[in-house]
């Protein structure tokens, strides 16, 4: 069986320390960002339930047919709507219409330092015990693919590497966390990187 190095207790102890934002830049700094620029609010969830004694974290895999980000491994998540009261609603709201997740099977046990992405959104995830079974049911036309990975193997910075591919015209770099078939990079994988550097102080 399978056991977690890391308890929730923790886990939410460390998401109670101040932490820096994030952003798709951090390992290029040579990008020069415009002052001023206006990030629209987004939010993710990163759902996390036990099996077994261990951990495991809840991703997606983004449908082929999206015109943004098209296969991709993410979190459940997006822009925050009007309607929603704050930005951990948003992460709630999204992860039910993406996932299946109802509301009331999240407990939160707080939330990183923003991340800012590429695409101009500031991104605030919040991470959430799923307490309380459910059966994953994948958003039509947006979600190809739910699934879960060893919570251990994202909170092991050595898991991480860094690599680059050329983008407009330039070498951009970027973390990678891979498991198995599932390669996590990008947005995703560097928040990921937050929370394991956080967990590990």
């Amino acid at each position: 069986m399978a056991m977690s190095r890391y308890s929730l207790e923790k886990i939410e102890a460390a998401l109670g320390q101040p932490a820096a934002p994030s952003s798709d830049f951090d390992l290029n700094p040579n990008v020069n960002l415009p002052e001023g620029r206006v990030l629209r609010d987004a939010a993710v969830l990163i759902p996390i339930y036990e099996k077994r004694g261990e951990l495991r974290l809840i991703l997606t895999k983004r449908s082929s047919a999206l015109k943004h980000h098209p296969g991709q491994i993410a979190f459940p998540g997006g822009k925050r709507d009007e309607a929603d009261a704050s930005l951990s609603d948003a992460a709630l709201r999204e992860a039910h219409e993406e996932i299946g997740l109802p509301k009331h099977s999240a407990t939160l046990l707080g939330n990183l330092a923003s991340h800012e992405t590429v695409t101009g959104f500031q991104v605030t995830p919040f991470i959430a015990h799923i307490s309380q079974p459910f059966t994953p049911t994948p958003e039509q036309g947006e979600v190809a693919e739910v699934f879960s990975v060893p919570f251990d193997h994202v909170l092991e910075p050595s898991n991480f590497a860094i690599q680059g591919r050329r983008w407009r015209g330039e070498t951009r770099y970027y973390y990678t966390v891979p498991y198995g078939p599932y390669f996590i990079w990008g947005a995703t994988a560097r928040m990921l990187r937050s929370l394991a550097d956080q967990v590990a102080l």
